[in-house]
């Protein structure tokens, strides 16, 4: 590489969102780059969604085995967990992913740059950037889209040691197993590693500054999931102040304030879950005048800031941080920029979450409580998982299908899941809302059996006092 070497789409970050609008902008006949620090798919690939899934897929086959009894097999002897082993998959499922984003680049012809970008000044026609990597050097485009990402927040005189308190990188990378273990914060995050490491045999506690765990969620699906840690043995405190927390050499100590009374409580490490602020520092936003709030940057629905020529995608520009999101986002903005035709922003209330925890959660739209507040009067169908034939053959009968139409329209406000599998099954209710489907196509619509999607069905049909199976 030559220095200014010229672009027409310079992609700062390699994330899902980063190296899914490089490809999407070299299809389109763009010349494109890609500057990353460290290494292609970004914190979701390589130390966030796909390496977590692949630790709890160990804690879900270690729950398993530990109830094979019931199916009539017998194991003598126990469990023994391979800590070493666990996480090293976990590592090389994130190192064969990101090898695939490689491969990805080259095929689409985008070049990747290794190293620190930083927008340095305006030039006729685009932008200059200033890269230092094994050596320094200048590149230039006509468009710059920034993918920086985020990073976890911290909170003051509490900051991570990788040692007694952690972020979810240390997490990921455990060299011992805790016996106890604090976790701050309920978001998916939190809650991903509360579950996975009380599988493991983790005495996990959950502390959570407000009035309920995962707050994004419904609330009925909240308390569902509250209720089913709690079997487990995981201790949740809400509605919690951390007012401190103290280092020993063997353990921390954590002071919490709860209804106005002071409590310690002691673990061997903590996981401070508290959310993340976007990466915005040190790549040139000040010099050249683009607009940030509360650690974002700020945009339209195509991802265009207030600067001509720059536009921002994903965590960078704040919630909901998803990588699927960020990815949808990054193919708006390029096609935008390009002045593709039948371009429009993400719908509203119409990308999904999922959450890994053992059961798992998933949901899209409105909940029960914010379809209220918004003024439409609603139908809500339900149907238990203790009623679904699958998830009773699989042992996995726990967890519930929460449906929300308007009722004036039937339009589909929202749907709500936990239990077995419900990550997967989402989709079917997001691929209904972009088709702006009713409770009468989706009654119509014929699931089969035996599975648990079933539970889809008749929680539609269970909205309008039409449920069969229950």
């Amino acid at each position: 590489m030559t220095d200014s070497q010229k672009f027409d789409l310079i992609v700062i970050g390699g994330g899902p969102g980063g190296y899914v609008g490089a490809i999407r902008a070299s299809q389109l006949g763009q010349k494109v780059a890609v500057i990353e620090k460290e290494n292609l798919g970004g914190v979701c690939l390589n130390w966030g969604c796909i390496p977590t899934k692949a630790l709890l897929r160990a804690a879900e086959l270690k729950n398993n085995i530990s109830h094979l009894s019931e199916f009539g097999i017998e194991i003598e002897g126990g469990v023994n967990i391979n800590l070493e082993k666990v996480v090293a998959r976990s590592r090389q499922v994130a190192e064969r992913l990101s090898g695939g984003v490689s491969h990805l680049m080259k095929k689409h012809k985008v070049t990747v740059i290794k190293g620190v970008a930083k927008i340095n000044k305006k030039i006729s026609g685009g932008w200059q950037i200033a890269v230092e990597g094994e050596r320094k050097s200048t590149v230039e485009a006509t468009n710059i889209m920034l993918a920086t990402g985020a990073r976890a927040r911290q909170i003051p005189s509490m900051e991570s040691d990788g040692d007694k308190i952690v972020t979810y990188r240390d997490a990921m990378v455990p060299k011992t197993m805790p016996k106890s273990l604090m976790v701050v914060g309920s978001g998916a995050i939190g809650i991903e590693f509360a579950s996975f490491y009380n599988d493991m045999g983790v005495d996990v506690t959950i502390v959570e500054a407000m009035d309920r765990i995962l707050n994004v969620e419904d609330r009925e699906i909240s308390d569902l999931a509250h209720k089913s840690f709690e079997k487990r043995g995981i201790k949740i405190h809400t509605s919690a102040k951390l007012e401190a927390i103290t280092k020993s050499k063997n353990d921390v100590t954590a002071t919490i304030t709860i209804a106005g009374k002071q409590q310690k409580i002691t673990s061997d490490r903590v996981i401070m879950a508290v959310g993340i602020i976007g990466n915005t520092e040190n790549i040139g936003l000040e010099k050249i005048g683009v607009k940030t709030e509360k650690g974002h940057i700020v945009t339209n629905g195509f991802g265009a800031t207030n600067v001509a020529g720059i536009f921002a995608i994903g965590d960078v520009t704040g919630p909901p941080w998803l990588a699927h999101k960020a990815s949808h986002e990054a193919i708006i903005c390029v096609e935008a920029m390009t002045n593709q035709s039948d371009v429009h922003p993400i719908a509203e209330n119409s990308v999904p979450g999922c959450t890994y925890c053992r059961p798992q959660i998933a949901s899209i739209g409105l909940t029960e409580d914010n379809a209220k507040a918004e003024g439409y009067e609603i139908k809500v169908g339900r149907f238990p998982l203790l009623a679904n034939g699958k998830a009773i053959a699989m042992g996995e009968d726990e967890g519930l299908v929460k449906t929300i139409f308007c009722s004036k329209t039937g339009a589909l406000l929202g749907a709500h899941l936990i239990g077995a599998e419900v990550t997967e099954m989402i989709q079917g209710y997001a691929i209904a809302r972009t088709l702006e489907t009713t409770e009468a196509e989706l009654m119509h619509t014929i699931f089969p059996h035996p599975t648990i999607s079933e539970a889809m069905h008749e929680s539609v049909l269970d909205a309008f006092d039409r449920a069969i199976h229950f």
